[in-house]
């Protein structure tokens, strides 16, 4: 059974940094995807970052080009997603999400759906 537990934000002021952390545990390979997503208040979930974990390759999302980065530590079974720069636009709750069948062309594509299994999110919000 997949558990994904986030954890590192808060509340921080605009052009400052968070560094989210999603620990990992359960049957997760090599050759999956990792994503981080955001849900503000009213809005649709939005995909942000993915990393493939078969290799190292990264997606991003307009929106934060540039401004965070995603990473991933095997030995620790974590992900991390730094965040730079934060705007108040920002301000949502992230989630870690896995897509255990690595269907890495659908994220390139832009159709983040086979991510299947989610943490309980985490609070980031950005004050002006």
């Amino acid at each position: 059974r997949v558990q994904l537990v986030e954890s590192g934000g808060g509340s921080v002021q605009a052009g400052g940094s968070v560094r989210l952390s999603c620990a990992a545990s359960g049957h997760i390979y090599s050759g999956v995807c990792m994503g981080w997503f955001r849900q503000a208040p009213g809005k649709e979930r939005e995909g942000v970052a993915a990393i493939y974990t078969g290799g190292g390759s990264t997606y991003y999302a307009d929106s934060v080009k540039g401004r965070f980065t995603i990473s991933q530590d095997n030995a620790k079974n974590t992900l991390y997603l730094q965040m730079n720069s934060l705007k108040p636009e920002d301000t949502a709750m992230y989630y870690c999400a896995v897509d255990l069948s690595g269907s890495w062309a659908y994220v390139v594509a832009g159709k983040w759906t086979n991510f299947g299994h989610w943490g309980q999110g985490t609070q980031v919000t950005v004050s002006s």
